[in-house]
């Protein structure tokens, strides 16, 4: 890893993660490949009880890494991996606390019983719940003061840990020079800074979760009302 993203989810980080694929840190690892790779959730649960996992599981090949869980592991990370950059993504604490709650925040909102029904959806909200919503933000995100006071002091711990020389505090409204100074890597010429609406790619995904819940239930339902009128015919026909 040469680039440990510290900064919390909802710090525009699909962006960054783009714009450091763009500049040869590829592939960038962000969350979306914990969603992509079910084993990644298993060694991240393993994180989150506590267990000693070689990091090296988790990101071989990977150049780079931000977003939710490594910025939770942040410290531990720039521990293992000496030589790598640390970005501090930020954003408007209010921007960021309205984004989250409305986002990200409701996975861990899914009804029990789609967890049951789809057992790979239901280890990633528990994992995702035991690390961030409940270990990160202490079962309180809701409660807006205590994690906008949380994201501000995550963001004043950062810079206190991380070296000066080490480390970038960077808005993706800043674009592509400061990054770029920093890797010390050129300006793309002609390609704009990427810009992610990660919101409305979230709040499609929650659409089509509030679907699944009550359609696959409704189809189990179906099918086994089928089947006991199947059995019952069968049953019938043997009078």
């Amino acid at each position: 890893m040469k680039v440990i993203g510290a900064g919390f989810g909802r710090t525009g980080t699909m962006s960054l993660k783009i714009a450091l694929e763009q500049l040869g840190f590829d592939p960038c690892y962000h969350m979306i490949e914990v969603i992509k790779r079910p084993q990644h959730v298993r060694l991240w649960q393993r994180v989150a009880d506590g267990e000693q996992v070689d990091w090296s599981e988790i990101f071989a090949n990977f150049e780079a890494g931000v977003d939710y869980p490594i910025s939770k592991y942040y410290r531990e990370l720039i521990d293992a991996y000496p030589e790598a950059k640390v970005i501090l993504s930020v954003r408007e604490p209010e921007r960021w606390y309205e984004s989250t709650l409305h986002t990200i925040y409701q996975m861990s909102k899914v009804p029990l019983h789609l967890r049951w029904l789809l057992p790979p959806l239901g280890r990633y909200i528990k994992m995702t719940n035991q690390i961030i919503w409940d270990g990160l933000f202490g079962g309180r995100l809701e409660d807006k003061t205590h994690a906008i006071q949380l994201f501000e002091k995550h963001i004043e711990e950062v810079q206190r840990t991380v070296p000066s020389e080490r480390l970038l505090i960077f808005h993706p409204r800043d674009g592509w020079e400061p990054l770029c100074a920093f890797l010390e890597v050129p300006v793309p010429e002609g390609r704009p800074f990427p810009h992610v609406n990660e919101r409305k790619m979230m709040q499609g995904m929650l659409k089509a979760i509030r679907i699944l819940s009550i359609a696959l239930p409704l189809g189990i339902a179906v099918g086994l009302i089928g089947v006991i009128g199947l059995v019952w015919r069968w049953l019938k026909h043997q009078d």
